[in-house]
């Protein structure tokens, strides 16, 4: 299963009111493991960059005049996405964003039903913590420390492993290195599954004869009518 984690940097918060993309972050996960493929791109947003959105992500005018628009990335940002879900933190406002320019670019639009909200999987699971990146970095003890700006590559690369921590792949991740370590081998299940082989031969008991005659003892002590007995 392919899906990609994407964030974008904007110039506002209004797409309708002709607010643009200027930057686009993409990780690549297959079968809840993170790849190492990205997708990253700077855009030049046709327009000035107003103050407040400087404040959050960084980028101003200098450095995106020279970047391209984004009918020139369309083609390449859409082949990269292929017909992966897309998983976005507060996916609304990031698929109207897409959706604005890809129609401006001629191009169809992404459809809703393809975008993993991870602000809705959090608040599922976690009601009513605050549901912010940051907030959820620390709850799962991410180190976002990195993060001193918003960037939409290292956004998505975080938001890569919350999804994870979300979804059970990282457990699942530290138990197969944990089975694989015990026995140095496993088996695969008809679902796909890795499943760890049994023991060929049983771990001795770690209880002492000392041990097992006090325990004797003690229930002894109860009496036929306790209770412990009558589950023995």
């Amino acid at each position: 299963m392919r899906e990609i984690v994407l964030d974008t940097e904007t110039t506002g918060l209004d797409a309708k009111e002709g607010d643009r993309i200027v930057e686009i972050g993409c990780i690549e996960i297959i079968d809840q493991r993170i790849t190492g493929r990205s997708y990253h791109q700077y855009i030049n947003p046709e327009r000035a960059m107003p103050t407040a959105a400087f404040e959050v992500h960084g980028l101003g005018d200098e450095f995106l005049g020279d970047k391209p628009v984004f009918t020139e990335i369309a083609a390449e940002f859409i082949e990269f996405l292929g017909d992966a879900n897309l998983v976005i933190h507060n996916a609304k406002f990031d698929m109207e964003f897409l959706n604005c320019e890809l129609q401006k670019a001629g191009r169809h639009e992404i459809e809703m039903d393809r975008a993993i909200d991870t602000v809705e999987l959090y608040r599922k699971k976690h009601p009513g913590q605050r549901a912010s990146l940051d907030a959820i970095c620390r709850h799962f003890r991410i180190d976002s420390s990195r993060r001193v700006k918003h960037g939409a590559l290292l956004d998505a690369e975080l938001l890569a492993e919350v999804y994870l921590e979300l979804t059970g792949g990282r457990q699942k991740d530290m138990l197969t290195g944990v089975f694989s370590a015990a026995s140095g081998k496993g088996n695969d299940a008809e679902d796909g599954e890795w499943r760890p082989e049994p023991r060929q031969k049983p771990l001795p008991s770690r209880l002492t004869d000392s041990e097992r005659k006090a325990h004797e003892m003690f229930v002894g002590s109860m009496g036929p009518d306790a209770l412990w007995n009558k589950f023995n």
